[in-house]
């Protein structure tokens, strides 16, 4: 079963189209990569999806429901969550006290959006700095805080914007792991990522993007043997 379809999507800024008839589906339970070079139009695509942006031609669908045009927190609590590629805590406020705003998109009760919260912080391995101001926090626990927000609000399928950059390996390898095992709880995931080994270790499916147009889609294997993507990005990473 689809949990989101993207159908023939534009997007238009001034004459410029920063995405050009982009169509794919995520699949239930799957985690799909989006992969291109910088200003493909990724990022783009997660705000038309969550509503940041309303596609200027096209539509998005979760589980078959029309959601083009609905405002973000509409679209947050049919389901879809996502972080962002510059991480913006609550800075004045404790890690805990992040995550039980989030909550409260669910939760009636402070006590309720407490449970939550700390369920998410022990699953990002955050629950020991609960009570730390969240500015305070070195850049990978940052990065876990802003997933661990987007936990918070219970979805079902999550959207994570370059999660992983600015990680040292030893913090990639537990974030992967971290990652698996959201979609081990039955969240499909689709993630936006510039370092090959996150993509290729996570990735069931790979979408991806050139000049806002979707120019290949496939395996992990796929995408690293296909041509046009190793011209289009591999290669630019290769020769960089």
């Amino acid at each position: 079963m689809s949990m989101i379809e993207v159908r023939g999507v534009y997007m238009f800024f001034g004459g410029l189209a920063a995405l050009n008839d982009v169509s794919f589906v995520l699949d239930r339970g799957e985690i799909l990569g989006l992969i291109g070079p910088n200003g493909a139009g990724k990022t783009t695509l997660f705000n038309v999806i969550n509503g940041f942006y309303s596609p200027s031609r096209g539509e998005v669908l979760f589980r078959g429901q029309r959601i083009s045009g609905l405002k973000p927190h509409r679209i947050c609590k049919l389901g879809i969550a996502r972080t962002f590629q510059v991480v913006k805590p609550l800075q004045r406020m404790t890690v805990l006290d992040n995550v039980i705003a989030s909550a409260f998109l669910r939760a009636k009760k402070r006590s309720d959006a407490e449970d939550i919260a700390i369920d998410a912080l022990r699953f990002t391995g955050l629950y020991d700095d609960r009570n730390m101001i969240s500015r305070g926090l070195p850049l990978g626990k940052r990065k876990r805080l802003e997933i661990a927000r987007a936990l918070g609000t219970q979805p079902e399928v999550l959207l994570l914007d370059e999660s992983f950059a600015g990680l040292n390996p030893h913090e990639l390898d537990e974030l992967i792991e971290i990652i698996k095992r959201i979609r081990d709880k039955g969240i499909t995931i689709m993630i936006i990522e510039h370092h090959m080994k996150v993509i290729m270790s996570l990735s069931d499916r790979i979408v991806v993007l050139n000049y806002g147009e979707k120019i290949a889609e496939g395996t992990p294997s796929e995408i690293a043997k296909n041509p046009v993507v190793i011209e289009a990005y591999l290669g630019e990473e290769r020769g960089a």
